[in-house]
């Protein structure tokens, strides 16, 4: 079965990501901190061809709820696949920011990256291996100004993969960052910055479903060849 964590709106990354598992015959595990969403996902799964997908909503920034959140996963099944894809951004210079905004932007990346790796490796290790799986961003590399919080989490998210990697590779777990070089064709920007979108033009914006594409690919990689990051990006995305 697959964990995917950081699912929302169906016409997300998140939601991509897990039909794809669920299409490729993994049961899913959705976890996402509006319940309501992540029924609807789980529901839409299911009414295609019989897939199983199961609701598990819940903050994965939280201990507390990531620890229940593991135990009902390891009563699903084996796992072998876990994929962290949540994250919260927020814009605002050094002096523009409060120290609350920089600390639950931290939260919500490198800190709930960590208590996700933390949960799903005993079940990936007691499995013998399995695919483990982080959604970074251009803000993983480099830092601006107006992204100094986003920039911080994302890059301590990165090295969380990277540790993840070193460490638990040789014991068959394949750790692999993927950097989002551009804006993802979904809910949030449709809805966020119509104009952008209408700027892209065709394929000018990364598809949610292309991107669980690569997730799947990585996940099957062959261990003699594991790849630990790479970037994606449109086209004509300039970089």
């Amino acid at each position: 079965m697959a964990w995917i964590a950081g699912v929302g709106a169906s016409a997300g990354l998140g939601a991509a990501i897990a039909r794809c598992f669920a299409k490729e015959g993994l049961t899913v595990a959705l976890t996402g901190r509006s319940a309501e969403r992540v029924r609807a996902v789980a529901a839409e799964i299911a009414a295609e061809g019989g897939r199983r997908a199961h609701a598990l909503p819940g903050d994965v920034s939280s201990p507390e709820d990531v620890g229940r959140i593991a135990a009902e996963v390891r009563a699903l099944g084996i796992l072998h696949a876990a994929i962290f894809n949540a994250g919260n951004a927020v814009r605002g210079t050094p002096l523009e920011l409060t120290p609350e905004q920089f600390e639950a932007t931290w939260r919500g990346s490198t800190y709930a990256g960590f208590l996700f790796a933390r949960a799903a490796l005993p079940a990936l290790l007691a499995a013998g291996g399995g695919s483990l799986l982080f959604t970074g961003a251009t803000a993983s590399l480099r830092g601006r100004g107006p992204f100094v919080a986003f920039a911080a989490a994302k890059a301590g998210l990165r090295s969380v993969a990277q540790s993840i990697a070193r460490e638990y590779g040789p014991q068959g777990v394949h750790a692999a960052h993927i950097v989002i070089d551009g804006g993802i064709d979904g809910e949030r920007l449709r809805t966020g910055a119509p104009q952008r979108v209408a700027h892209a033009g065709a394929d000018g914006l990364l598809n949610p479903e292309a991107i669980a594409e690569t997730y799947w690919q990585l996940h099957r990689q062959h261990r003699s060849a594991w790849t630990h990051e790479l970037d994606l990006r449109p086209y004509k995305e300039t970089f």
